[in-house]
């Protein structure tokens, strides 16, 4: 019986999604970009939908209808590899220099066989439906639209960047919307919307200028002319992982889609014996501590490492589970009451009664889930959106923001984690804002997919006509200055109008005045 009803669910999924054929295409190498793409991939596959996923990262168990098309080993894996000069050369925010790591690089993975393979001979039994495509600054991969000849959805892993804004006819307010990399809340002063707006279209700028030669990568393998504002038009809709719980209210078209927290999972691996045993111990509580998939903490300078030792020595009994990537290059000096290990099963330790605080870098995926299951913060942001993240959850008082590593001092990082273990404020904030970002219509998943498979069915249905219109156009410029010029032309035409007639009145007053001359000396 339970056979049979598996089956009819199946056929039920199926007939309501109309089994489409999505290419997944994620040529970005980070593994935290990756995370949210795996889960949707995984999932549209278990519903019914044949899609094949061009990834860096392997799946072991992949689902049916799930096939992988693989990039592994053709650029420098960041997994575990980012070291503490590399972090502070990033942390600059020089756009050229991301466009050209996260970028061009990236468009450089056209040169691959699989890749290759697919532009010249993409499949048509059955022909693709949709592409689903995390771009970042890598917006030459939106030719495949045009090649295929199918609308894209772009997922964005962060909340929404500004650069984007124009591009896909989105409104952008700077004088309440943060630039992705500004330190402002949503309440900003005179100054502080000044800088805001200055920053924000600078970034826009300097973004579209570094991007916008990607098209000698299309050109070269596709041998069309298309500038990037025009493959843009080939977005039917952006997947977005934001809330407004946590990244604010701002101004989207209804084909802006937020599906923040999409990758966090319920269910997880169960913990490693050492582990679980170390958490059932932690009596007095458990820190978190991990700067993510990338960044190796054993890499920052001595001081820096010393500074966690003494400061997590003070706080014993309470003890912490450190990720390091590479154990054996840590400094020696490990106080008793930190287990440190290359991985750890993050959601599992979240959901441990006795983890009671997360100190992390501000990566956007390990906040959400922090926040899914209640787990208030200490911030140490590194680079890029991290700082506005952290800034989001110190201002709703779940985290504390010690703002950069070189803040990090003993007593510092002593006093944030005081101020999490024990004052209530942190850890009841917390619990409400789990509850207003878990409090949805639609779980994220069920979201995406929905308007995945709406996409579809009715195509460019969701897409801003203003993508249609220039800059200038839709910030209304052209109208602005045909109202100015109108307005100048009349006053100058007044003026005109005026001169003449006060000039008229001057000579008929000379004439008058040496007619009344001429008659005096007759």
């Amino acid at each position: 019986m339970r056979f049979l009803l598996s089956i009819l669910l199946t056929l039920f999924v199926c007939s309501r999604c109309h089994g489409l054929r999505i290419l997944g295409l994620f040529p970005l190498n980070g593994r935290s970009h990756w995370a949210m793409g795996e889960q949707l991939m995984i999932n549209l596959a278990k519903r019914g939908h044949q899609v094949d996923v061009i990834t860096h990262f392997h799946l072991k168990k992949p689902p049916a209808n799930y096939r992988e098309i693989s990039l592994e080993g053709s650029l420098e894996p960041v997994v575990n590899n980012m070291n503490a000069s590399f972090v502070k050369e990033i942390s600059t925010n020089d756009m050229r220099t991301l466009v050209y790591i996260a970028g061009d690089k990236i468009c450089n993975l056209m040169e691959h066989p699989s890749l290759q393979e697919l532009i010249k001979n993409p499949p048509k039994d059955p022909p693709y439906d949709l592409i689903v495509v995390e771009l970042f600054v890598a917006p030459c991969f939106l030719i495949f639209g045009t090649h295929l000849k199918v609308p894209i959805i772009n997922m964005v892993t962060s909340s929404f960047y500004e650069w984007e804004s124009t591009l896909i006819g989105n409104p952008h307010n700077p004088s309440f919307v943060p630039s992705t990399f500004s330190s402002f809340d949503q309440r900003m002063t005179f100054w502080d919307r000044l800088v805001n707006t200055f920053l924000t279209n600078l970034i826009s700028t300097q973004i579209t200028y570094h991007t916008a030669k990607q098209v000698d990568f299309v050109k070269k393998h596709f041998d069309t002319n298309l500038t990037i504002a025009e493959l843009y038009k080939n977005v039917a809709a952006v997947l977005v992982n934001s809330h407004h719980s946590l990244n604010g209210i701002k101004p989207m078209t209804p084909g802006l889609i937020e599906v923040g927290g999409l990758h966090v999972q319920e269910d997880s691996e169960p913990l490693p014996p050492e582990v679980e045993k170390w958490l059932n111990e932690s009596t007095q509580g458990c820190i978190y501590f991990s700067f993510g998939s990338m960044v190796r903490i054993e890499t920052f300078p001595k001081p820096v490492i010393e500074t966690f030792y003494q400061a997590f020595e003070k706080i014993a009994p309470v003890r912490v589970l450190m990720k390091i990537p590479k154990t054996e290059d840590l400094l020696p000096g490990l106080p008793k009451n930190v287990m440190i290990q290359p991985w750890f099963s993050q959601v599992s330790v979240f959901k441990h009664k006795n983890t009671k605080a997360f100190i992390t870098h501000g990566g956007l995926m390990s906040m959400q889930e922090a926040i899914h299951f209640g787990i208030p913060m200490v911030g140490i942001p590194m680079f890029g959106d991290q700082m506005t993240n952290l800034r989001n959850a110190a201002n709703k008082n779940v985290a504390v923001n010690l703002g950069s590593i070189d803040n990090v001092t003993v007593e510092s990082l002593n006093g944030a984690i005081d101020a999490i273990l024990h004052d209530k404020t942190y850890s009841t904030n917390i619990r409400k804002l789990s509850e207003k970002f878990k409090d949805r219509p639609m779980s994220p998943m069920d979201t995406a997919i929905f308007w995945i498979e709406y996409v579809g069915r009715h195509g460019y249905i969701l897409q801003s006509p203003a993508v249609h219109l220039t800059w200038w156009q839709q910030g209304l410029w052209d109208v602005y200055g045909f109202v100015l010029a109108s307005l100048l032309t009349v006053l100058a035409f007044i003026v005109y109008q005026y001169k003449l007639c006060t000039n008229g009145r001057k000579r008929s007053y000379k004439k008058q005045v040496r007619s009344s001359e001429t008659k005096k000396r007759k």
